[in-house]
């Protein structure tokens, strides 16, 4: 997949005088490097739903993985749009927003390339036997976990700090 350039624009009423629009590759290298995740889905009775989870960004799309009968993947059968969020809990650095559409991944080269950077980020957690996730690249290569990718189709970042500012990036 190619990844998309977006293009950016700063709000200037929800952000400070001095502020100016993040630039999309800071944002990008900030949801490479974050290593925990909120996914927003909608019940099927319109209530919203929550959860934390790990993920990974791989050629301009967020991944993550789940259960078949959890909840968020029962939402997303659904309703495929959801929201990613992820960031700081300090009033200092950037919050990032990702808008898109959750679709199932079932390619085994995509699959395989997934696998293999859940397990270059997220190390030991993933390939040694103690770690959290052990044996869930092997579940990824074997198509034996749900596997959801979501290409942004928009992303806010919320600069916090001295100066604050709301960049959108638009990837229409």
């Amino acid at each position: 997949m190619v990844e998309r350039e977006p293009v950016t624009t700063l709000h200037r009423g929800f952000s400070s005088d001095d502020a100016v629009a993040t630039e999309w590759a800071q944002g990008r290298r900030d949801l490479e490097g974050a290593e925990l995740y909120w996914v927003s889905t909608v019940r099927p009775d319109s209530r919203p739903h929550v959860t934390p989870l790990i993920g990974i960004w791989l050629d301009g799309a967020l991944y993550f993985c789940t259960g078949a009968h959890e909840r968020k993947a029962k939402n997303l059968g659904q309703n495929p749009r959801c929201i990613l969020t992820t960031g700081s809990n300090t009033l200092d650095g950037l919050d990032l927003v990702v808008e898109g559409e959750a679709a199932t991944v079932s390619d085994a080269t995509e699959l395989r390339a997934v696998a293999d950077t859940y397990e270059s980020k997220y190390g030991a957690h993933f390939t040694e036997p103690d770690g959290t996730w052990f044996g869930l690249g092997e579940a990824i290569r074997n198509a034996e976990a749900l596997v959801y990718r979501v290409a942004p189709t928009t992303a806010y970042g919320f600069a916090k700090g001295k100066a604050f500012g709301q960049t959108r990036w638009s990837f229409s």
